[in-house]
């Protein structure tokens, strides 16, 4: 008897938390996707991308111009003279490597260049979306753009557009 009545209280409260989590799923993909900043600043940070790429490949071009030089001159050279060449190689893909990394790399000046033109709009968003839950009342905002642990949801429950048209106002 005590087993029944203790299934019954933790089936009620089971249900009880359940009816109690108010949820909405937005997908934050197609809400960044309708801003026109947004995509303005990831064509920008495309080009960037592609002029830096090019400066980067032609660093890498003079190293390698340098080695294979230095390859076809090689049996001519004294080994004090070879080593210098050597080191002289390794100082430059050294360089290049260093300059690679000052643009590309988790501190570079491209990852700057994003935080600086993408985190203003995505603080908008964020708080586009928190004032939304507020004001529905909703406990938690779900994500569904690219999670694959999502494997359900009702389309009732997405509220994606309604974030968009916050943000249009």
């Amino acid at each position: 008897m005590k087993r029944l009545i203790l299934t019954l209280a933790l089936m009620m409260g089971l249900a009880t938390m359940a009816s109690a989590q108010n949820y909405a799923v937005v997908n934050s993909e197609k809400i960044f996707k309708s801003i026109e900043a947004y995509n303005t600043a990831l064509a920008e940070l495309d080009r960037l991308a592609n002029e830096y790429q090019k400066q980067v490949d032609e660093k890498f071009d003079a190293v390698e111009a340098i080695y294979n030089a230095y390859m076809q001159r090689r049996s001519q050279l004294s080994a004090a003279s070879q080593q210098a060449n050597e080191e002289n190689i390794l100082k430059k893909e050294q360089e290049a490597t260093e300059f690679q990394e000052s643009i590309f790399g988790t501190e570079g000046s491209l990852m700057k260049k994003r935080i600086e033109m993408i985190q203003p709009i995505q603080q908008k968003v964020f708080a586009a979306i928190e004032e939304y839950a507020k004001q529905k009342g909703y406990d938690m905002i779900i994500d569904v753009a690219q999670n694959a642990t999502m494997l359900y949801y009702s389309p009732k429950a997405d509220h994606t557009e309604a974030i968009i048209a916050i943000l249009k106002k």
